[in-house]
């Protein structure tokens, strides 16, 4: 059976070559270089989460539409242990698809934790105008949206549609464990 990072790596190849692209191509327009792509559809290496990024803006995919296009199947009801997560195997970022995306219904829900210290940026929306909420369920976050920066701390809510760059840092005394509902 194929791992995540070799289902993720074929995604991206096929995404690459269904536009006609080439690797020159998507590292001159996502800002990532040719030899990490190369890596990254060989299965070589698993992408972080700023070069996910990257290439959903290029693709102009959400990062949870590009995920879900790597899972398997979707059911009505998800156990916990059912639910895929991600690591991001540089910062230790996580994302669990709570409530997977489906082509049937408009919302997702992710449950996300950013580990003290870190800070992740995106440098454009990958579905711009997409609305999301932000519920910090514990910890405290600094999210910056083009401008405009926002300090949460545990229960807040952020409502936005991402239209620009995002900036997602935390302290180096707190992390932060957050859900995210893209509609």
């Amino acid at each position: 059976m194929e791992t995540l990072t070799e289902r993720l790596a074929e995604n991206l190849k096929g995404l690459r070559l269904s536009r006609g692209w080439s690797l020159d191509h998507l590292a001159e327009i996502s800002g990532v270089s040719r030899a990490t792509l190369s890596r990254l559809e060989n299965a070589a290496t698993s992408p972080t989460a700023e070069v996910l990024g990257r290439l959903c803006a290029a693709y102009g995919l959400a990062m949870s539409r590009l995920l879900m296009m790597v899972e398997d199947g979707f059911d009505a009801h998800v156990p916990l242990a059912d639910q895929p997560e991600w690591e991001d195997p540089e910062t230790g970022f996580t994302r669990r698809s709570v409530s997977p995306p489906s082509q049937g219904l408009a919302a997702e829900v992710l449950e996300c934790h950013l580990p003290p210290g870190t800070t992740i940026a995106y440098p454009g929306a990958p579905t711009p105008g997409q609305e999301h909420h932000l519920v910090l369920l514990d910890g405290a976050l600094s999210l910056t949206l083009g401008l405009d920066r926002h300090d949460l701390t545990a229960g807040d809510c952020l409502r936005y549609k991402l239209t620009g760059p995002s900036v997602f840092a935390t302290s180096p005394a707190r992390g932060a464990r957050y859900i995210l509902i893209l509609v």
